[in-house]
């Protein structure tokens, strides 16, 4: 039986099609927040209990009969979430699963300006901790989140931010093929991997540029302060909390921890990684 926790969010459901093609569905559980939002999976034979990480019966009861976990990683950092990472774990190793498998980060650093990297640190320190066979699939940065960066820009014509440094976008549906490889060709990937990227890292300057020859539009990158920024994002009504973890992820990039290019996935692949062109010519529109 393979667990996968957070079915109902775009990686975690995403990884679970996966295995739905390469397993038989009763081989395959999930452990999410709300049922009611999985009966589809449900209805394909996929086993479906509730799961939050905040409630250790609960996650021991979704977990039962796991020969292996995968913990996708919670969308929120700080203290709470390397709390949440742990109750998985401990779940996990309660039930007896002889693998667990963590969907971490290819910046993960205990000393990195973007928090949710100190939190990826901290969960990979305890699961070399936890005397079970684990694999930490150190994700690429989601290519998402750059065309989350680049909305306003789409209307504005103007990219503005904080000085950045090059970050290697790679996109969710090649990271949930890479997770169900490491499910179910146990062998390929064992310990902390690689980063698993795509093949190029791209500045806010080149993104820019892209979008720009997609869409007919001059886009500009402007830059301005981390302060500046700060206040903006403020200013438009984003919480203080998530303007704060913005402009720790520029100062980590500025620091080119979201740098790193590695062939670790396209080897798993068979293929190149969709690249953060291709990625944005099937979301912007001319």
């Amino acid at each position: 039986m393979i667990i996968v926790t957070g079915a109902n969010g775009q990686l975690g459901r995403a990884i679970t099609e996966r295995l739905l093609q390469r397993v038989p569905a009763d081989r395959i559980g999930v452990s999410v927040r709300d049922p009611e939002k999985a009966t589809a999976l449900a209805e394909r034979g996929v086993r479906l209990r509730r799961g939050a990480f905040e409630d250790a019966a609960s996650l021991r009861h979704a977990f039962e009969g796991a020969s292996q976990v995968l913990i996708v990683s919670v969308n929120s950092a700080g203290e709470a979430a390397v709390r949440h990472h742990e109750a998985a774990l401990e779940a996990a190793r309660a039930a007896g699963a002889r693998r667990i498998l963590y969907t971490s980060h290819m910046g993960a650093n205990p000393a990195s300006p973007f928090a949710p990297m100190r939190d990826h640190a901290a969960t990979e320190a305890s699961l070399q901790r936890s005397g079970v066979a684990f694999t930490s699939l150190r994700n690429g940065f989601y290519a998402a989140s750059g065309l989350m960066l680049l909305e306003r820009a789409l209307t504005t014509g103007k990219l503005v931010a904080p000085e950045d440094g090059p970050v290697s976008w790679t996109e969710h549906g090649d990271l949930a093929d890479a997770a169900a490889i490491a499910l179910t060709d146990e062998a390929r990937l064992d310990g902390v991997t690689p980063p698993l990227t795509a093949s190029a890292a791209l500045d806010l300057a080149d993104i820019a540029a892209i979008a720009s020859e997609l869409i007919g539009r001059s886009i500009t990158r402007v830059t301005v302060s981390d302060r500046a920024f700060r206040e903006d994002m403020v200013s438009h009504g984003v919480p203080e909390q998530r303007a704060d973890l913005l402009v720790g992820l520029f100062a980590a990039s500025r620091q080119r921890e979201l740098a790193a290019v590695d062939s670790t996935l396209e080897r798993l692949l068979g293929r190149a990684p969709m690249s953060m062109r291709h990625y944005l010519a099937t979301r912007l529109s001319p």
